[in-house]
């Protein structure tokens, strides 16, 4: 008995219930060059440099010691590319969203199937009226998830969300964005704050609610501040890859010096265009598999 549970519990290679546990396993989608980037709000990229930076976004993941998973282009849809939004792995499994964003209604299913040929389980789907991105969740700890009510991600996916993860022991716990610059910008829960320790978070904290604050305080974590400037860069959106060691996009040397004041080891890669042009950093890019 003992040495079956041993075997089954070796060959489960996914769940996620942390931001900076050690990244085993990862997706990512390949970006495609067709489609309509501006109906996506995206600024033109260009082809060849969109496609060498994946490459190299993804090599530099390999390099730290994740798996990582391909998924082919999906032509026509150029915001597959960040894998984190249509979906949230779990302990058990994936939860499949539905998204807001008319261009992204066609993402979650899409992003399943690859989570399936990855050996990931879909264990739920959002439904009705619920509507969420990926970019609206951070875990503060094993047994503790937050969610960003934001004009992405509503209550009624707040409510099917804990009731999904109630079967895992987890808490749900839901912030309120502020409204900012409107429902045409995407802001996200995680725009202002990326967790790189189980005690050290990025944040920029004119956007945090004063409850996420609080709740960081109660819990010992030191904020990493990031500046106005850098806000504007994507200095706050930073991927940890295990404890201390973080991700993040090159152009943000004030966030990238205080992080390693703290004790974190850094790494950067090019964004101008597979970031920058589609406004998604590092945690967007990617669909967190197993960490662990």
């Amino acid at each position: 008995m003992d040495s079956a549970g041993t075997q089954i519990a070796a060959e489960v290679s996914y769940g996620v219930r942390s931001m900076s546990a050690p990244l085993r396993r990862v997706l990512l989608r390949r970006p495609t060059t067709t489609g309509d980037f501006a109906a996506a709000d995206w600024r033109t990229p260009d082809p060849v440099l969109l496609g060498r930076q994946h490459d190299e976004f993804a090599a530099l993941l390999a390099s730290l010691g994740a798996q990582v998973e391909l998924a082919d282009p999906v032509d026509g849809l150029v915001d597959a590319l960040y894998a984190r939004d249509p979906a949230l792995v779990t302990a058990r499994g994936a939860i499949l969203f539905q998204m807001v964003k008319p261009v992204r209604r066609l993402e979650p299913e899409l992003l399943g199937a690859e989570f399936e040929r990855a050996g990931v389980p879909v264990i739920g789907r959002l439904t009705g009226d619920a509507v969420a991105d990926g970019g609206d969740f951070i875990w503060l700890d094993e047994h503790t998830l937050v969610v960003g009510r934001s004009y992405r991600t509503n209550e009624p996916a707040v409510a099917q969300l804990r009731a999904l993860l109630a079967e895992e022991g987890v808490t749900v716990a839901s912030v309120d964005l502020p409204h900012a610059t409107g429902p045409d910008h995407v802001l996200h829960l995680m725009s202002f704050i990326s967790p790189v320790a189980d005690d050290l978070a990025v944040v920029y904290p004119p956007l945090a609610p004063v409850s996420l604050m609080q709740a960081l305080a109660v819990r010992g974590v030191t904020v990493v501040p990031v500046d106005d400037e850098e806000y504007l860069s994507m200095g706050c959106n930073v991927l940890a890859v295990r404890p201390r060691v973080a991700v993040l996009m090159d152009g943000n040397p004030r966030t990238r010096a205080a992080l390693e004041a703290h004790g974190c080891e850094t790494h950067v890669y090019d964004g101008s265009d597979v970031s920058v042009k589609g406004d998604g950093g590092p945690t967007c890019l990617t669909a967190p598999l197993w960490r662990a």
